[in-house]
């Protein structure tokens, strides 16, 4: 709540490149925004995916690569500085059927707002073990994104594995043939579960090869992943093999769990935008950015993307209702005026 116990007029719940986005524009359009970073935990901490990604060739404005760390402490500063306020917490519950809407903290008091935007993302799916864990968050061969990282110079010509037997591992394993000498899919089944137009393509792929029947029990490598050891679901055998990097593509899981019934989400659990290009979700005054509600895309520049739709979005929400007057954002600088965008 905000100093003189009045309602925030925006509270942004997220702290990835979605998140501090839409916090630079709310800020500079003066919605005086709060962001609730949220916590660290064993699968999550506050910035995101990008957290786990310590080379980033493809986010524009950064010629020789950036730190995911380095980008999400950027952007954070960023929102800053034009007066974002935040915490460090969880959102454990919401109440949006009374307005203003209701936020629940894990630990502080409850926080009324005016408006929200829901931008917690998703996390992926990891197979839970430890050295996996370990040289993912350390920048050590291991991911869960071929389209973000496949293309490093670390993975150029090496022996990759791909974990998984849906669209999402055909998509990844067909993408790293770009940049590896070997692609090799493992999957505990003996079919993919993949459609079968993705299942054929990969298939008929000469630089992938299939570990059929077989699951990863342990990811070897002190500073650098060198190689995994298997084992055969079927005869229960181990064996080790040599890879230069790791990529896991079981899915992924929205951030969605403390919304509990309040909003409309999809059958896989990510926000719903009713209407096509825009950001608003099923409840008035909420609005959706980045991965939590796209689980088609996923990458940062989109995500931060989505943030900007959903805090111009916000602002226009709160101006049309009469509960903010807040003048637009300068989207350029004073010494130019030409090719200024209009706020509808």
């Amino acid at each position: 709540m905000s100093q003189d116990g009045q309602a925030e007029t925006l509270v942004i719940i997220g702290s990835g490149p979605a998140a501090w986005t839409a916090a630079v524009y709310a800020s500079r359009a003066n919605l005086d925004p709060l962001v609730i970073e949220g916590e660290p935990s064993r699968d999550m901490i506050p910035g995101g995916q990008l957290m786990y990604t310590t080379d980033i060739e493809n986010f524009p404005g950064f010629p020789e690569g950036v730190d995911g760390q380095e980008l999400m402490q950027k952007m954070k500063a960023q929102a800053e500085r034009f007066g974002t306020r935040t915490m460090m917490e969880n959102v454990a519950s919401v109440d949006f059927s009374t307005y203003p809407l209701v936020l629940r903290p894990s630990y502080s008091d409850e926080i009324r707002a005016r408006a929200v935007i829901v931008a917690t993302g998703a996390r992926a799916n990891w197979l839970g073990l430890d050295n996996e864990i370990r040289l993912a968050q350390h920048g050590g061969g291991v991911s869960a994104c071929a389209v973000c990282d496949g293309a490093l110079p670390a993975f150029r010509g090496k022996v990759l594995a791909v974990v998984g037997g849906g669209d999402t591992a055909m998509e990844e394993a067909n993408y790293l043939t770009k940049f590896a000498g070997e692609v090799v899919i493992i999957h505990r089944r003996d079919a993919f579960r993949a459609s079968r137009i993705m299942a054929e393509r990969t298939l008929a792929n000469p630089k992938i090869r299939v570990e059929w029947n077989s699951q990863v029990v342990e990811v070897l490598g002190e500073d650098y992943i060198t190689g995994l050891r298997l084992q055969d679901t079927v005869t229960g055998e181990e064996r080790e093999m040599e890879v230069g990097g790791l990529f896991v593509a079981i899915g992924h899981t929205p951030n969605t769990a403390f919304l509990k019934g309040q909003i409309e989400l999809t059958p896989h659990g990510y926000l719903v935008a009713p209407q096509a290009w825009r950001t608003a979700t099923s409840v008035p005054g909420v609005f959706a950015a980045g991965d939590v509600m796209d689980d088609y895309y996923r990458q940062a520049i989109t995500a931060a993307g989505t943030g900007c739709m959903a805090a111009l979005e916000a602002e226009r929400w709160l101006a049309h209702h009469g509960v903010a007057e807040a003048e637009p954002p300068v989207l350029e600088t004073a010494e130019s005026s030409i090719g200024q965008e209009q706020m509808a």
